[in-house]
């Protein structure tokens, strides 16, 4: 969810295998550290990465402890140094906790080898034993997935959604239900561009995007049926679809058809910006209505949801950015009793009604568990998207939710679009070519270069073989 935007202490782009290396080399360090934190003998340890998650969780585990059950101690560590613990747990004899809550970056880089190398317990044939495999939204699960093996119970689904000023928009007599494509976006929303100061420039820009946002570009090619990889993990950097966005997006970045700028998330200068009406729209999956209600309180009850646009009549209307899993380590299940005591733990967090309601009181996040669906507590009007009842919203675009690749490649790949990217716009600046027909022409050539320099990261990991990730 919303802390992904912490950074790991392994570079994003290191190959698995050379990720690999330096988490041996980080076991030496680690082993120091890890005796601390490890609870007393019968207690079992459970580490989380989000603060918010900690305090959320924080009273129920009491609950489970005062009610007889096996004790947890939950600890609260910053992302980086929990995936340090847990790579050199499963790379090396370090202790780890007994539950991880663990975010999609994480998880990916340890699926790099062999499938009986993965650090986490196979949950998939007792998923399937209790039904919750079909109880789960499907795509939720995708981040967790690799060779057809599950090894993550999922925490949410966040659909994405565009969140847009709704008192400009209706002040401006734009109806946002004539809007069904991107094309539509652009044209229905352009009287909100006008130069009023007479400065040359726009007052405002319709969409907060720009080269080098690499959550957005992700959004935008899941939306659209691409992507990094295919279902067998084989990279398809240079497929059509991507082709297609990147050249759209090079329009809107660029040109005289531009409609978009940046107002960097998580910022003090960003939230300026949007507070500011620099730009109309943003991408807002279910948790980032809470970042906004506390980072922008004063846009409370000035902004409104409607799904995103479509890349064609008919598409997709939603996306889907960031992700959490409870995970149970290996290491954790020494002697008969363990998985079915941990087992049992991460059921009572995650899936139940008490659960579901606090993920989305406190968090604005739905659920993933589709029987909770129906709950009136997601027809409540928030009063930050003007009343709108936003949980339903997007339990309505929940189950379209795109599904994800967890190849270990994936963050190596995703910055390799993005380079792409940034040199597709940036040679349309210079050439002053806007048009699409020479935009995906060069689009192919860069796309090309990207699918082979991940193409040649993945041969050269001796695992990929039995990793299924070879092209």
């Amino acid at each position: 969810m919303k802390d992904e935007r912490d950074r790991t202490i392994l570079p994003e782009w290191l190959p698995p295998g050379a990720a690999i290396v330096a988490g041996l080399a980080l076991i030496s360090t680690s082993v120091l550290l890890a005796g601390a934190a490890r609870a007393p003998s019968r207690e079992k340890a459970m580490w989380t990465f989000a603060r918010p998650h900690y305090l959320m969780y924080e009273p129920r585990v009491k609950e489970w402890n005062a009610s007889g059950h096996t004790p947890f101690d939950l600890r609260l560590l910053s992302l980086p140094a929990m995936e340090r613990r847990m790579m050199a747990s499963f790379l090396g004899d370090v202790p780890c906790a007994d539950v991880l809550e663990v975010e999609r970056r994480g998880v990916s880089r340890t699926f790099g080898g062999p499938l009986e190398s993965v650090g986490f317990v196979d949950l998939t044939d007792t998923l399937k034993k209790e039904g919750l495999l079909e109880e789960i939204n499907a795509p939720s699960f995708s981040p967790w997935t690799t060779r057809g093996r599950v090894f993550g119970l999922p925490h949410d689904v966040h659909p994405v959604m565009l969140g847009y000023r709704a008192d400009l928009v209706e002040a401006a007599g734009i109806d946002v239900s004539k809007i069904e494509t991107w094309e539509d976006f652009a044209r229905v929303m352009k009287p909100l561009m006008a130069d009023k100061n007479g400065d040359g420039e726009p007052d405002r820009f319709l969409l907060n995007m720009w080269e080098t946002n690499q959550d957005h570009l992700e959004v935008l090619l899941l939306q659209a049926g691409g992507g990094f990889f295919d279902e067998h993990e084989r990279p398809i950097l240079d497929n059509p679809v991507n082709v297609r966005v990147l050249a759209t997006i090079a329009t809107w970045l660029a040109g005289p058809a531009r409609i978009a700028a940046d107002a960097p998330n998580f910022t003090a200068a960003g939230n300026k910006l949007k507070a500011d009406g620099y730009v109309v729209a943003s991408f807002f999956p279910d948790w980032m209505g809470d970042i906004w209600k506390h980072e922008i309180p004063s846009l409370g009850g000035k902004m409104k949801l409607m799904p995103l646009p479509a890349w064609d009549k008919g598409g997709r209307r939603t996306s889907v950015w960031g992700g959490t899993m409870l995970g149970i380590p290996k290491t954790a299940v020494q002697k008969p009793g363990d998985f079915d005591k941990l087992w049992e733990f991460c059921k009572a967090l995650y899936i139940s009604d008490q659960f579901m309601r606090d993920l989305y009181r406190e968090g604005g996040i739905v659920t993933p568990v589709k029987k909770y669906w129906s709950d009136p507590i997601f027809d409540e009007p928030n009063a930050y998207f003007s009343g709108q009842p936003a949980g339903r919203l997007y339990i309505n675009q929940a189950p379209n939710v795109p599904m994800r690749n967890s190849s270990p490649y994936n963050t190596f790949a995703m910055y390799r679009v993005v380079d792409a990217l940034v040199k597709l716009t940036e040679e349309a600046r210079q050439a002053k070519r806007y048009d699409m027909a020479t935009l995906e022409a060069r689009a192919r050539v860069f796309l090309k270069e990207a699918q082979a320099q991940v193409e040649s990261a993945i041969q050269r990991n001796v695992f990929m073989d039995q990793a299924g990730g070879g092209s």
